[in-house]
């Protein structure tokens, strides 16, 4: 994951006490020039926003760019944020936005891995214990399943189990109605237990 925003180092500390603060009121904090509350907000969803991208991305470099550039969105617009929605919401918002920009320049979706990772790691290391090798199996399974899934029911699927959004959020953040959220989390569900063994 790449480091702190170099665009919110060097801003003043004002001393205000940013730990049981919501985030909507760091967020106002930091617009107000509190470095302490970005520092706050950053630490709260720097890993589900980066594991968020890395699942879609699945490429490091890719997640840390667009990491970086959401986090950058964030900084630039703290001045005129609004909070018509939940910090968490927004972020998502532009995360989701972000990618479909990187999607739309390069005309392809991630690409599915290939089956030769599991060949690879039965010879990279023959004694690998068994469960080693269950467990990786699982994974693979796991992610082989999401990949299959249409890219609105995956989106939806991990912002829910991943991000913890509400099916409200989760639907401001894809610009649809939390019916349609329902629906597509149900048949991602749906899917994934026809697909996975018990």
């Amino acid at each position: 994951m790449p480091p702190f925003p170099a665009h919110a180092r060097g801003l003043r500390l004002v001393g205000v006490d940013t730990t049981d603060a919501s985030d909507e009121d760091l967020m106002r904090a930091y617009a107000a020039g509190e470095a302490g509350a970005f520092e706050t907000l950053y630490g709260r969803h720097r890993l589900k926003l980066y594991r968020y991208l890395l699942r879609r991305l699945r490429d490091n470099a890719l997640a840390d760019e667009l990491f970086q550039d959401v986090w950058q969105r964030v900084i630039a617009a703290r001045a005129g944020w609004v909070p018509d929605a939940g910090f968490a919401t927004w972020l998502y918002t532009i995360a989701h936005h972000r990618l479909g920009d990187h999607w739309r320049a390069l005309k392809h979706r991630p690409p599915a891995p290939e089956d030769a990772d599991l060949r690879t790691a039965r010879l990279a290391d023959p004694d690998t214990p068994e469960r080693v090798l269950s467990e990786f199996e699982r994974r693979r399974e796991l992610q082989l399943a999401l990949d299959a899934l249409p890219e609105e029911q995956r989106e939806v699927l991990l912002l829910r189990l991943e991000q913890e959004l509400t099916l409200e959020e989760i639907g401001d953040v894809t610009g649809v109605g939390r019916e349609t959220v329902k629906s597509r989390l149900r048949y991602a569900m749906d899917k994934l237990r026809a697909r996975l063994p018990a």
